[in-house]
């Protein structure tokens, strides 16, 4: 059995590397001392994504060495929820002797969660004709009796769903509990354990602050939900169509009544602020109602605009979650023209990497 082993006893040491490097990195900014936030040792990815391969008779997961471009046989993954983990072995045990569902496919996609739900994509070079739907509806029907479990094909031009082709997560932050819907190839936190407590991290910020918050890159409402009692109203902007139906069902679920979410890019906003654009999606939402001094930006790996940079320097306090070190600096050197940083923070999403998720708290100077 090929096992994808994590060797523990070095998580102490890349974390404090990590710490060093990211203090390093933004002492000219004059930051005070950096918050650290660790992660589960193992068995903390709620997503995971494995070719398959095909030898013979056998089918396995495989991963790609990063270096060797080498394919490494993964019968076990150490990072993965224990769900996940379990699922995987499931799956190539119903799928190795089913000719139907075996042939063609070449990779399946793991989406799980803290609350027990796991849906499985499964990808293939083949149309999705009606015998492959009634295989793929009886394996689901069987696992079923054992596993909150559905199923997701796709081929080209094909997207068959068996169930929901979402998870519904539950996080508990501060003692309080979170519901979260979270669509499969839409982006979520892959680490819940740590995005737990970052959400709680930005609630320590948030629960002294007054009036109103924009939130820039909402997604599915990951932050600007669990912020939504520390404020009067939240007005939040996301460009993603399935990001924000999962936002506007998880305002449901959470029973959240301040909370307004808009489909717009950064860009977008920024000109609809500045008066530059009017757009049809603001219809019953007046800007101008809205007195947020606080507004928490959560851009991609790119970081922001140089626009999106100004308008957010607009703001008595601005939270910067940021997943590229390098973006964030950059944009730092910007905003710390009109704010100083008064905390800041590193959640160990992605252990065992280079990879390292920042957060910054800035007050208006």
């Amino acid at each position: 059995m090929a096992v994808i082993h994590i060797d523990t006893s070095t998580y102490t040491q890349q974390l404090n590397e990590k710490q060093l490097r990211i203090s390093e990195h933004f002492a000219r900014f004059n930051a005070p001392k950096l918050e650290v936030y660790d992660s589960p040792k193992t068995q903390y990815r709620q997503r995971a994504e494995f070719r398959v391969w095909h030898e013979g008779e056998d089918l396995f997961h495989i991963m790609f060495d990063q270096q060797t471009k080498q394919k490494i046989r993964v019968d076990t993954f150490d990072p993965a929820a224990p769900l996940i983990s379990e699922i995987m072995q499931v799956m190539m045990d119903k799928l190795r002797h089913n000719e139907v569902l075996r042939r063609k496919l070449f990779q399946i996609d793991y989406l799980s969660t803290l609350s027990g739900e796991i849906l499985v994509s499964l990808l293939y070079h083949k149309a999705l004709d009606d015998n492959w739907q009634q295989a793929m509806e009886q394996l689901r029907t069987e696992l079923q009796q054992i596993y909150k479990i559905d199923f997701i094909g796709r081929a080209r031009k094909q997207k068959v769903v068996f169930g929901s082709d979402f998870v519904t997560e539950v996080l508990n932050v501060n003692g309080k509990e979170y519901t979260y819907q979270q669509v499969e190839n839409s982006f979520t936190q892959p680490n819940a354990k740590v995005n737990e407590k970052m959400l709680a991290w930005t609630q320590s910020i948030c629960e002294p602050l007054q009036n109103d918050l924009l939130e820039l890159y909402c997604g599915n409402g990951n932050f600007s939900i669990a912020l939504a009692s520390s404020f009067d109203k939240v007005l939040a902007t996301e460009i993603s169509k399935s990001s924000v139906h999962s936002a506007q069902y998880n305002i449901a679920a959470n029973n959240v009544e301040n909370l307004d979410i808009i489909r717009m890019s950064s860009e977008e906003f920024t000109q609809a602020m500045k008066g530059e654009r009017s757009f049809s999606r603001l219809n019953g939402i007046n800007l101008e109602d809205y007195n947020c001094q606080t507004i928490l930006v959560d851009p991609p790996r790119a970081g922001m605009d140089e626009l999106t940079c100004r308008l957010v320097a607009n703001y008595d306090n601005i939270i910067y979650i940021s997943c590229n070190p390098d973006t964030l600096e950059r944009d730092l050197e910007l905003l710390c023209e009109t704010h100083s940083i008064s905390r800041i923070a590193i959640f160990d999403q992605f252990p065992y990497t280079h990879h390292v998720e920042s957060g910054v708290f800035l007050k208006r100077k």
